[in-house]
């Protein structure tokens, strides 16, 4: 995810020279170093030439990291920014100076081309930290701010989310060489017909099933085709998915 952001944030323009990236193994930053970014495996010096710090690391990391450098972060200086999967701000803001500018975001891979959707929420932040934040994620594509106990629901919805569409796109392409397709002309076809559906809900606003109603026709291919994937548990296999991974969170 990290890598993710960092990529994105590139592309939108950011300057290389503002982004310090840290990891214990600096080799796998060797494409940012090249890019013109600050590399190192020192978090505590980082911490220090940052303004805006993004935790992205594993949730069973992120206390001990936290401590390591809660000693050089500073009220009035740094905002912290939490990606973690399944650790609320309370734990963290324990751990960090009282009145510490704090905020969880849920973004997604798609990040990496400036599409995503990421969720946030804050505690202790004021306007211009709000702004900040904000303006930084929106440069990765979009936002929305929610309610912390959403977070959990937020990372399934919109983080596992990417999976499960490559999932269906994968069934999709599979579906479309057996019928007769090569691997990358079905690809091509089934990529942008997903991308086409979205679009058309971003840009019209309306709910799919108006989508769908108006290609499936009395006793058509479609309806022929939704009716066989319904029988065999399409909607409620997804449904039951999203469950599965929100319940894992716990």
């Amino acid at each position: 995810m990290g890598k993710a952001m960092a990529l994105g944030l590139l592309d939108a323009g950011h300057p290389a020279s503002k982004l310090f990236l840290t990891r214990r193994n600096i080799d796998k930053l060797n494409e940012f170093s090249q890019k013109g970014c600050n590399v190192g495996s020192d978090n505590s010096l980082a911490v220090k030439q940052a303004d805006l710090i993004i935790l992205a690391v594993k949730p069973y990391n992120i206390h001990e990291i936290l401590r390591s450098v809660a000693q050089d972060i500073d009220p009035k200086k740094h905002t912290l920014v939490s990606v973690v999967t399944g650790v609320p701000m309370t734990d963290l803001t324990e751990i960090i100076p009282k009145g510490t500018p704090f905020f969880r975001a849920m973004p997604n891979t798609a990040a990496d081309v400036n599409e995503s959707i990421t969720c946030i929420c804050h505690i202790h932040a004021g306007p211009e930290q709000i702004d900040v934040v904000n303006s930084v994620f929106t440069t990765m594509g979009k936002t929305t701010f929610i309610q912390e106990e959403l977070m959990d629901a937020a990372t399934v919805l919109g983080a596992c989310g990417i999976a499960y569409v490559m999932r269906f796109i994968r069934a999709m392409v599979q579906g479309g060489i057996e019928i007769g397709f090569d691997a990358k002309t079905a690809s091509s076809i089934v990529t942008q017909t997903v991308k086409g559906a979205a679009e058309l809900l971003i840009e019209r606003g309306s709910h799919p099933e108006s989508e769908i109603d108006k290609v499936t026709t009395p006793k058509g291919c479609t309806i022929a085709g939704l009716n066989e994937m319904e029988h065999h548990g399409f909607s409620s296999a997804l449904i039951k998915g999203i469950r599965t991974s929100y319940e894992r969170i716990d």
